[in-house]
């Protein structure tokens, strides 16, 4: 299943690199991860991820197909 996770502000370079499974985009002040999400084990384990990157999830999604 495709997700789409909203960050707040920009993500440096390095911490996008640490979730390679999903592209990034900016817009406006905030960062918009998308990409397939494999199983439940999969997105905790993004969802943790960005909480290590310090990173706030202010909205998560699944994508239409």
């Amino acid at each position: 299943m495709q997700y789409e996770f909203r960050v707040r502000g920009p993500v440096p370079e390095n911490a996008a690199e640490t979730l390679p499974e999903l592209d990034s985009v900016m817009l406006g002040r905030q960062t918009v991860f998308y990409g397939t999400v494999i199983d439940e084990a999969h997105l905790f384990g993004l969802l943790a991820r960005f909480r290590m990157l310090g990173l706030l999830v202010t909205e998560m999604r699944p994508l239409p197909y």
